[in-house]
Formats: C-alpha cells, structure tokens, sequence
C-alpha cells in the first residue's frame, strides 16, 4: 500500500494521488499482475522478476520495480519491509485497512483486521490532539508450520 515503508517491517499508506494518471495495459504489467495474483505471499522485486524469467517472460527488473510500485500507488498490492529491510509485495484480499501475521522462516502471511488495534490507534491519536492519523501493525512470528518444523512436532 505504499511507498517508502519504514525498515521496522511496517507497511505505510501512501496518500491518494491528487489527479491519479491512467496506467497503460502493457503486456509486462498484465504479466507481473498474473504473477502476483497466483502467489499468496509477499515477494520481493528480484523473486517475482526472477518468476517472470523462469516462464520466459520478458520483464526488466527496472520495469519490474516500475510496475510494483505503480500498483503500490494504486492501492493494488500492499508494501512492506521485511526482516532485511528490503520491500515485499503482495496482493491482498481485503481491500480495507488491515495487518498481516508474518512468518519469519516460511513468508506466510495471514490478513488479518484488528478492531481493538483501531479503537486503541483512535484514542490514543485524541488524547494527544492528533488528527488525520495513519498507522500500521505487521506481526512477526512463526506459523504452525514452521512451529512444527522447529519443534520436531
């Protein structure tokens, strides 16, 4: 959902561009779209440049980063850092405000909409006299899965 999103692992809203330009059907952008609508977890530029490859479509990675980040602008996949810092893409299936769970080994990530986490943000940014407030909750963890995995469940 945005752009710059700070390396903590946190994702940002990136504010509503004033007059949104009309982003051009290309066959590279209707590609990455594919891609990103088959996967179920974030991907970070290189993998999904390296997916496109892989299928024998031709991709840049500059436009692969062009394109993610125009759909980011869009509201059309949300943004986030990872553990490295580096940012990670994924197409969400809800399109309201919402948190992920992320899985520090596998990658999973879970949406997740969190009521208590809003009236919290929503009190706290009153009682300080904070308006037009933004704010962003990712949890870091590990699945059960992985759980198992590292449990010898």
């Amino acid at each position: 959902m945005s752009q710059g999103a700070p390396a903590d692992g946190s994702r940002t809203t990136a504010p509503a561009p004033a007059a949104a330009k009309e982003q051009r059907v290309t066959k590279q952008r209707l590609a990455v779209s594919a891609v990103l609508d088959e996967l179920t977890d974030f991907v970070s530029t290189q993998e999904l440049h390296r997916i496109l490859q892989d299928r024998g479509t031709s991709v840049s990675l500059a436009t692969s980063y062009r394109i993610l980040q125009s759909l980011a602008d869009e509201g059309q996949v949300d943004v986030l850092r990872n553990a490295d810092g580096e940012a990670v893409y994924r197409r969400c299936a809800v399109t309201g405000h919402h948190h992920h769970l992320l899985c520090r080994s596998c990658g999973k990530a879970v949406e997740v909409e969190a009521p208590a986490v809003e009236a919290w943000a929503a009190r706290t940014a009153t009682e300080h006299g904070f308006t037009a407030v933004e704010h962003t909750v990712e949890i870091f963890g590990l699945c059960p899965d992985c759980t198992a995995r590292n449990t010898g469940h």
